[in-house]
């Protein structure tokens, strides 16, 4: 039967969060006490104006059809969001609602990639970066980065990368997995770069943008007028706003890529659920402020696992400043036999965990680097706590 599927779908991989995720819950409906911190969402519950907004939406009628490209009130908003919380200027043409940040992305790839085009993605990186690539036929084009620049591209290394294929180079920050978040500076430098090569376009993935640890906020690479027709922002309120579910990304972009993204998604999609739009319009209009306590829980737990690390030996770790991640360089277990298993990778320490501390973790294989796991702390300080006691009583043997 393989053999009758398309070669685009035979060279496409399941996504291995969701992959650890699912086996994590079967364990569980097993009756096994399965802690998972292998999954990038939060454990809150969408902030009540939101959810009294949905609930508006569905008695004021907005059961149907709504343009493909959003309601042109969530567009508006969108804009304002952009110009509030980014300094970034769009108008409603240059704004695409679609099912999720994911679905965004997805529309930008098939809309700029060709056969065998390059795309530049530091690693580590977002799982589905490099499986989308792959689907679109193009070349995903690896740059390792270290945790000595906290996991982030450097300058010297995006231009020695660049060649006449280049199409596409993909950002992240703050960054899953690494939780690490470029300075304006930083930015800046990479933007002198990119401003060489008007027509490499630049994919920048903000979906953890409120999720950061220091009082400024992250910048957007978009702000750079050098580069500013280069630039696709990428956002969505699965993260900030804990609605995994509901479902809500959006870009700002280029009239010319949002009109390309309104095509494949009029035939992919259509639209994005109506209620959830309109929800989107009330958690955008909000105040960043209204979200904090989330961000100062996520802080709190970021804390708690830093210390909670340092007892385990072997774990190598810097300290992230967004998203709720840590991602530890465990290649000290390698070659290593624990609990009767020889360990030769972090897939192999990640299943060790699993079955031994019923942890759910996630191999860095997913995002690029052989050498580390990725751990969520979207879980209670409880769960966290728990959970980090039974890896250390597995590894600190």
């Amino acid at each position: 039967m393989k053999n009758r599927l398309s070669h685009r779908l035979q060279n496409l991989s399941y996504s291995q969060t969701i992959s650890m995720s699912a086996k994590a819950r079967y364990l569980k409906s097993k009756g096994y006490d399965i802690i998972n911190l292998s999954l990038g969402e939060p454990d809150f519950l969408p902030p009540d104006f939101v959810l009294n907004a949905s609930k508006k939406a569905i008695d004021d009628g907005y059961h149907y059809y709504t343009p493909v490209s959003g309601y042109s009130d969530l567009k508006e908003v969108i804009c304002e969001k952009f110009y509030r919380d980014n300094n970034l200027r769009y108008n409603p043409s240059q704004i695409i609602v679609s099912t999720g940040a994911k679905q965004s992305i997805m529309n930008v790839l098939l809309s700029l990639l060709n056969k065998n085009d390059e795309v530049i993605i530091p690693s580590p990186y977002w799982v589905s970066y490099f499986q989308m690539v792959k689907f679109c036929e193009s070349i995903p084009v690896i740059i390792q980065t270290s945790m000595d620049h906290h996991f982030k591209i450097q300058p010297e290394q995006l231009e020695k990368s660049i060649t006449n294929k280049t199409k596409l180079f993909i950002l992240s920050t703050p960054c899953n997995p690494t939780g690490s978040v470029y300075s304006y500076q930083e930015l800046k430098e990479l933007s002198k770069i990119l401003q060489k090569y008007p027509n490499i376009m630049v994919l920048s993935d903000e979906i953890y943008e409120h999720i950061h640890y220091d009082k400024k906020h992250p910048t957007s690479i978009g702000i750079f007028s050098d580069i500013y027709p280069q630039v696709i922002t990428v956002n969505g309120l699965s993260k900030s706003f804990s609605m995994t579910g509901w479902r809500i990304g959006y870009i700002g972009a280029p009239e010319w890529i949002v009109n390309s993204c309104d095509k494949i998604q009029g035939q992919m999609t259509s639209c994005t659920n109506s209620i959830a739009q309109r929800a989107a319009v009330s958690a955008l209009k909000s105040c960043p402020s209204k979200i904090k306590y989330m961000i100062i829980e996520f802080k709190k737990r970021r804390n708690l696992v830093l210390d909670m690390m340092k007892e385990i030996h072997g774990f190598e770790f810097n300290k992230p400043k967004g998203a709720f991640y840590i991602f530890p360089n465990v290649s000290y277990f390698f070659g290593k036999t624990l609990h009767g298993k020889r360990i030769h990778n972090a897939d192999e320490l990640s299943e060790l965990l699993l079955d031994q501390s019923q942890v759910a973790t996630v191999s860095g294989s997913a995002f690029g680097n052989d050498n580390f796991l990725r751990i969520s702390y979207a879980s209670s300080e409880d769960k966290i706590i728990e959970a980090f006691t039974r890896i250390k009583s597995t590894l600190n043997i």
